[in-house]
């Protein structure tokens, strides 16, 4: 007996239903934030960095889906490994055989850092920091991770636990025991590790959260304590990795460091199938699979199946064979340089800063009264308003999607797909240039827009 299912007739009759389906069965509040603030757009289909409505409207993407679409939507070439493996008809996911494809993709993963040996494929970022978080402590014998100051991790408990906002974390206590260091603070470091039960450091190169880097030669310094100290260095490269950067990964900036254990995820989907990937020294997985009794001490149901594999795999082959790095290196330099050039034109354009196409652009105090005096009544009613100020005119009026970098910050996050080009470059910074424009006039739809979100955040406490 065949059943028949048709994915396109069920969107065409009940794909309108989508924010009122949303409401009902999902998380409520996300729609409402949507409306709130004129982001309930209807998208019908993607296509690289670009969005298209039903009329034909395109919008940029400057998000990626929170990084996750690094070579943008749809990729032919990974969208063909997809079709591939479907085709195949592999007998996937026995639990009792070895599957050529996860170990293909690891070997190619783990060209990119060559002083690491082996991966675990779990299913998403949170899951690659909760498999490093429990390889470090049964590696070490050790209960005790350090994290820093503003960290984001992932939301799972273990990965919460590292989790450096209170936002994040209330209501959802006991979580582990572990302890916050100023992110480029040695002494703190120092004065933990002198405990003599931390097992290891977990740190992202550059912080999502207003997208602050550790400082030069903070790493490799941080790497030294850590292995005199007999603790690990865990790289969080979720959303840093696979060229976002301008290097395969982030800590490759710096000359010398080579962390333990490498969190991996987001991009290596290629937009599609969800992976994510932990890389770790051979004694670490040696010790944590230590005899046959343990083979199956650390798994994951869905973990290394035939499609996640092939898509990072197909992935792993276009950043190769199209120089995606080095794209990036040359777009990320480019969008950064002009927007760092509207520093002196803005007077409440504080700092532009980031590496490669991770970009954070903050706003800050004006000098000038009447700038200064609506400033001060954003403040007042809630910090990080005005960026948000910034981010609905981005895409109402010129359709380019943004996010705000973090709950209460003026700060806003670029992280587009790592092929946007140098017409994008242009088509961003002069949209971008306009809203400046518009927020430096003193009035107009902005600063009434700011009055509503003021409204919106007092009904709010």
């Amino acid at each position: 007996m065949t059943t028949e299912f048709d994915l396109g007739a069920l969107l065409a009759e009940r794909g309108a239903e989508r924010y009122e389906l949303h409401t009902k069965y999902l998380n409520p509040q996300l729609p409402r934030m949507l409306r709130t603030i004129g982001f309930d757009k209807v998208y019908e289909r993607g296509e690289g960095a670009h969005f298209f409505d039903a009329e034909g409207n395109d919008y940029l993407d400057m998000l990626a889906g929170f990084g996750v679409m690094g070579l943008g939507r749809h990729h032919p070439v990974v969208r063909k490994a997809l079709h591939d493996v479907l085709d195949l008809d592999l007998a996937d996911l026995t639990r009792f055989d070895c599957q050529p494809l996860p170990g293909l993709l690891a070997q190619r993963l783990l060209t990119h850092s060559p002083h690491l040996d082996r991966v675990f494929f779990g299913n998403s970022g949170t899951e690659a920091v909760e498999t490093a978080l429990k390889f470090a402590r049964y590696a070490t014998g050790r209960p005790r991770v350090l994290y820093c100051e503003h960290a984001f991790h992932g939301l799972t408990t273990g990965s919460l636990s590292v989790n450096g906002e209170s936002g994040f974390r209330e209501g959802f206590a006991p979580l582990l025991p572990d302890t916050a260091v100023p992110l480029g603070d040695l002494d703190a470091l120092a004065r933990e590790l002198k405990k003599g039960d931390v097992a290891a450091l977990i740190v992202e190169p550059i912080q999502g959260k207003g997208v602050h880097e550790a400082p030069p030669g903070y790493l490799r310094a941080a790497q030294e304590l850590l292995h005199k100290h007999k603790a690990l260095l865990i790289a969080d490269e979720v959303q840093t990795g696979l060229g976002r950067t301008g290097d395969f990964y982030a800590y490759q900036h710096e000359d010398g460091v080579e962390p333990d254990l490498v969190c991996v995820a987001k991009a290596l989907s290629g937009g599609y199938v969800p992976v994510g990937a932990t890389l770790g020294r051979d004694w670490i997985f040696k010790k944590v699979y230590s005899s046959m009794d343990r083979v199956l001490v650390h798994s994951a149901s869905f973990g290394s199946n035939a499609q996640a594999m092939a898509c990072g795999l197909a992935v792993l082959s276009v950043m190769e064979n199209e120089q995606i790095v080095a794209g990036v290196r040359a777009t990320g330099e480019l969008l950064k340089s002009r927007l760092t050039a509207l520093i002196d034109t803005y007077e409440l354009l504080a700092d532009v800063r980031g590496r490669g196409l991770m970009i954070g652009i903050e706003f800050g105090r004006p000098s000038s009264l009447k700038l200064r005096s609506r400033w001060t009544m954003l403040q007042a009613a809630r910090k990080g308003l005005f960026a948000q100020m910034v981010v609905v005119p981005l895409l109402q009026r010129h359709r380019i999607l943004t996010q705000v970098s973090g709950d209460h910050l003026e700060v806003i996050k670029l992280i587009p797909p790592l092929v946007i080009d140098e017409a994008d470059v242009d088509r961003f910074v002069d949209a971008f240039t306009a809203v400046m424009d518009d927020a430096h006039s003193g009035g107009g739809l902005m600063w009434d827009f700011g009055k509503t979100l003021i409204k919106q955040a007092v009904a709010n406490r």
